[in-house]
């Protein structure tokens, strides 16, 4: 990370940073129209009369949508309101085709939330250990409210369409459920900001919310940032930077305008409350338009649609369907099955590594072992296959009978995480293949005898090391053995031979 203002503590500003979320909601069809929400179909495939706004046709509230927001609502903490009331957000853009936007505003569907992170020592500038090390941090991020509303199309600017600028309109995500999660200006720095969005991304696809993949536009934000003086406590004027979805471009964007406005203020110069782009080229922030405030949408209440009343025995029953999250998740697998905090903390980054893991677990029966080969071979097959572990065609009682083929000594651990990367791809019987490839571990005492024989025959100075009490030379002799028998020996039988021999 740069060495700016919003990582410097020694800065004479303060960086102040508030996030306006937009989430994309895991539904088949759109919020008030029956189009299907589809990623990566030809432009303007996925439409309707509803979303197109042609004359006569009125929108119909998606349940689902509804019942997923209030999950994502409930998971961070917030207060759902039984009553809500949809808005009309005006304003006119070519990839709005109503000239409004559907969304909530004065009545939004919940509010008061939090959402906690974790924040690097290096990050915070705060806890070093008696070690000397920087401690990590935990920090809770107020949320002001959580609201519904559908999204926008797509504008396409292209410079090289019929040798003139153009831009094209695709409105396949118009109308697609989204909630905006927005933040109290509680954010201090990038990094702070990198924190809450991994962490907020994670618990949406916990929920099962959102699958919040940044690349398809599941998950962007807007960023509003202002400067002020360390030790005031008034805000400084905010500027805000659109449309942002991707790790990188949004902590190089806050490092950008965090040194924009750093210089027009050390000038004597006033920041203007804008709207921003980012250029990843140049690594600068651009101002597209000045000052936008809610009075410039003039927003009413939308008046096809009622009020969305949702009972006190309706939200509570969505609470209980909120599956285990993350945070308790981990702590579930050092208290039950005995793993660290480290090899917890990361079985747990995606429910379905979790749930793979575990399920791996209840079919082998020895859950630290599992944990080491699922975040060792299996976690380095699917990076290797180029493959999410939801999308692996190994299953977990695949997984373990190739791992108690291990623990049985009928294949070595080296040909079990070689065959993985196939299993990965293809699945398929572990003992059927181990014995198709030919790889049984050599549990013929002859054969590993004479291999024995033959290393010790061959390294006698790293034999006379081990008579003079130097006893990892046995380490090296143990890899000069697997290598004379291609790695199919057993181990355990190796080492047994090779001591017997040596202590003779």
């Amino acid at each position: 990370m740069a060495d700016h203002a919003s990582q410097s503590p020694d800065s004479k500003y303060e960086v102040v940073i508030g996030l306006e979320t937009h989430v994309h909601l895991r539904t088949a069809s759109k919020l008030f129209s029956p189009a299907p929400v589809l990623y990566g179909e030809e432009p303007n495939h996925s439409v309707h009369p509803v979303c197109l706004a042609l004359p006569g046709v009125l929108p119909v509230l998606n349940r689902h949508a509804v019942e997923l927001a209030i999950r994502a609502c409930l998971a961070t903490h917030c207060t759902v309101h039984e009553r809500s009331i949809f808005a009309r957000k005006n304003y006119f853009y070519p990839d709005l085709p109503k000239g409004y936007q559907i969304s909530q505003f004065e009545e939004p569907l919940a509010t008061k939330g939090w959402i906690e992170i974790v924040i690097d020592g290096a990050d915070s500038g705060e806890s070093v250990s008696e070690k000397g090390d920087v401690e990590p941090t935990n920090k809770r991020i107020r949320l002001t409210r959580i609201h519904m509303e559908e999204d926008a199309g797509k504008s396409i600017h292209d410079e090289g369409i019929a040798g003139s600028d153009a831009t094209l309109v695709d409105l396949n995500r118009c109308g697609v459920p989204l909630v905006e999660i927005v933040s109290e200006p509680d954010l201090r720095s990038a990094a702070e900001v990198s924190a809450y969005l991994r962490t907020l991304r994670s618990l949406l696809r916990y929920t099962e919310v959102s699958h919040a993949d940044m690349e398809l536009g599941q998950l962007r934000c807007d960023v509003n940032i202002s400067l002020r003086i360390r030790g005031e406590q008034e805000y400084g004027t905010r500027t805000e930077l659109k449309n942002l979805n991707s790790f990188r471009f949004i902590e190089e964007a806050i490092e950008a305008e965090v040194k924009r406005q750093t210089a027009i203020l050390d000038e004597g110069g006033e920041i203007l409350q804008a709207t921003l782009r980012y250029d990843p080229e140049r690594r600068e922030t651009f101002v597209m338009r000045l000052k936008e405030d809610s009075d410039d949408y003039r927003y009413f209440p939308d008046p096809d649609l009622i009020p969305l009343v949702v009972s006190a025995q309706e939200i509570e029953r969505i609470r209980r369907q909120i599956p285990e999250l993350a945070e308790q998740k981990c702590e579930r697998f050092q208290s039950e099955h005995g793993l660290s905090e480290y090899a917890a903390t990361q079985l747990t980054q995606t429910r379905a590594l979790s749930d793979f893991f575990e399920a791996t677990a209840v079919a082998h029966g020895q859950p630290k072992s599992v944990a080491n080969w699922v975040l060792r071979d299996v976690m380095q097959a699917t990076k290797e296959c180029d493959l999410e572990i939801d999308a692996i065609a190994l299953t977990p009682e695949q997984l373990a009978n190739l791992i108690r083929l291990v623990d049985d000594g009928k294949t070595t651990a080296k040909s079990a995480s070689a065959l993985l990367p196939e299993l990965v791809r293809l699945g398929g019987d572990p003992v059927a293949l181990v014995r198709e490839r030919g790889l049984e571990a050599v549990s013929d005492t002859g054969v590993i005898d004479q291999a024995v024989a033959d290393v010790i025959a061959e390294n006698p100075e790293n034999v006379e090391k081990y008579h003079q009490g130097d006893e990892k030379v046995i380490n090296f002799l143990m890899g000069q053995v697997m290598k004379k028998t291609q790695g199919k020996a057993n181990p355990a039988s190796v080492r047994e031979a090779l001591a017997r021999v040596l202590d003779q």
